[in-house]
């Protein structure tokens, strides 16, 4: 929707395996499939699929919601 959301494939984040994705481009990613993703811009991305779905994080300690 706008900036540039940067995804790759993986179970660890890995810089060289990032994509870029500029505003107006579409990833599909399949169930299951472990990726990454990250920005270095204000970026507002927009996700649309068939539910039920969730975030699950490869590495516990990744996921904000459990930070206090």
């Amino acid at each position: 929707m706008s900036g540039t959301f940067q995804l790759g494939h993986g179970d660890k984040f890995d810089d060289s395996k990032l994509t870029a994705l500029p505003t107006g481009s579409v990833a599909i990613m399949q169930p299951k499939s472990p990726h990454f993703a990250t920005v270095k811009e204000e970026t507002i991305v927009q996700l649309h699929g068939i539910g039920p779905w969730s975030v699950v994080y490869v590495n516990p300690a990744d996921d904000p919601s459990k930070k206090h």
